[in-house]
């Protein structure tokens, strides 16, 4: 059940904060991706860099710092990173939502992550794994959690565990400093590879209660002292959205690629037949307007996230959006990079590389098509008669 705060924000786009990303990212990202993937991590300027243009302090509360930014403009970000690198882009998105999730900390916690300052990169596990026992003035925390992305550069994770002392499945996510735990390298996947998403190991560690909260908060958007509109909405609002906008500037850059590639065949190939020429063109077409409508597609469900009310019915419509959106851009760079020639399928070359992540990220359960589609229909089928099927 959602809350009574969720009323519409009737603001003009005047009001949105400016974007947190800055030009020197992207040549950092571009520069280094090659080198990332063979190491499976990010290099450290670009970590540098993505920090300094503000990504982990986005939705950090504003009292300590932090910027409190909106969902459309973190989009626009996230996918101008990935333009020029998706892992370093999935990074950022996840630095960024990461500072949203810390934000229901209590507020002695709240200050133990951000007293310094708010350039503070936190790392997530949210499925919960590990054991947590309760002891007095709070919880020892161990066990191993795996795929978390940045993690090596990590200054805190964020742990998901069971409450052991709830009758029901109640979980909850532990704040625990880079000090408390080790990384282990296993991450070996086949796209965002350069994401170094490794596990965490934690023996033992103390965790105060001020360091952790109830994650069903967290999902349900529950208000709270200091809490702001970015960081009381639904986790299902605007989850997807944060995950596509990587694949939104992959996808874009693959159609930069495909194109040059494209055009400078057709300038070699003065014999190219009309029929060869004709079926690039449909390719170009086709693929640029399924990348175009992807964008428009997040775009409006980001604003939905920072300006609508929020009910049942626009949070199945932003996981529409956001499964449609990723549904398109898997066409366009599957279609690019079939029609691309072998140089598409170069083990040094960026469509493939694009490829890989694009096919990556969708594979994730937030973006999964089939469990979108039942809870829009759920949300739309159970409303009152009286209402539209297509207004939002």
């Amino acid at each position: 059940m959602f809350h009574s705060q969720y009323a519409p924000r009737r603001a003009g786009r005047d009001d949105i904060a400016p974007a947190a990303w800055s030009p020197d990212v992207v040549a950092s990202a571009s520069a280094h991706a090659a080198r990332a993937e063979e190491d499976r991590r990010l290099a450290p300027e670009t970590v540098r860099l993505l920090t300094e243009a503000g990504f982990p302090r986005y939705f950090a509360p504003r009292a300590l710092g932090g910027t409190e930014g909106t969902f459309t403009d973190l989009v626009t970000a996230v996918a101008g990173v990935a333009d020029a690198d998706a892992s370093a882009a999935w990074c950022a998105a996840l630095w960024a939502a990461h500072s949203r999730f810390a934000a229901y900390l209590p507020p002695q916690g709240q200050h133990d992550l951000w007293s310094a300052g708010p350039d503070v990169r936190i790392a997530a596990a949210v499925t919960p794994s590990g054991g947590a026992e309760p002891v007095p003035g709070g919880w020892t925390l161990g066990g191993e959690w795996e795929c978390l992305s940045g993690v090596d550069f990590a200054d805190w994770a964020l742990l998901a565990a069971r409450d052991p002392r709830a009758d029901g499945p109640a979980v909850r996510l532990h704040a625990v400093p880079r000090s408390d735990f080790t990384v282990r390298d296993s991450w070996h996947s086949t796209g965002l590879r350069a994401t170094g998403s490794n596990t965490v190991v934690v023996n033992a560690a103390f965790v105060p209660d001020h360091r952790s909260f109830l994650m069903a908060d967290l999902m349900n958007g529950v208000s709270g002292p200091g809490r702001a509109r970015c960081h009381t909405v639904p986790a299902q609002l605007v989850g997807g959205i944060v995950f596509a906008a990587s694949a939104l500037g992959a996808a874009r850059h693959a159609l930069e690629v495909w194109s040059r590639w494209a055009a400078a065949r057709l300038r070699a190939d003065h014999a190219a037949s009309g029929r060869d020429t004709l079926a690039l063109h449909r390719t170009l077409a086709r693929s640029a307007g399924d990348v175009e409508a992807a964008g428009l597609l997040l775009r409006s469900a980001a604003l939905r996230a920072d300006l609508d009310g929020v009910t049942e019915r626009t949070v199945a419509s932003n996981r529409r959006d956001a499964a449609a959106a990723t549904n398109l851009l898997v066409k366009a760079v599957e279609r690019l990079f079939r029609t691309g020639g072998v140089h598409a399928r170069s083990g040094e070359g960026e469509l493939q590389r694009c490829w890989r992540d694009v096919h990556t990220i969708a594979a994730h359960g937030v973006l999964d098509p089939e469990a979108a589609a039942n809870a829009y229909a759920e949300a739309v089928l159970t409303e009152p008669k009286e209402s539209s099927l297509v207004t939002t």
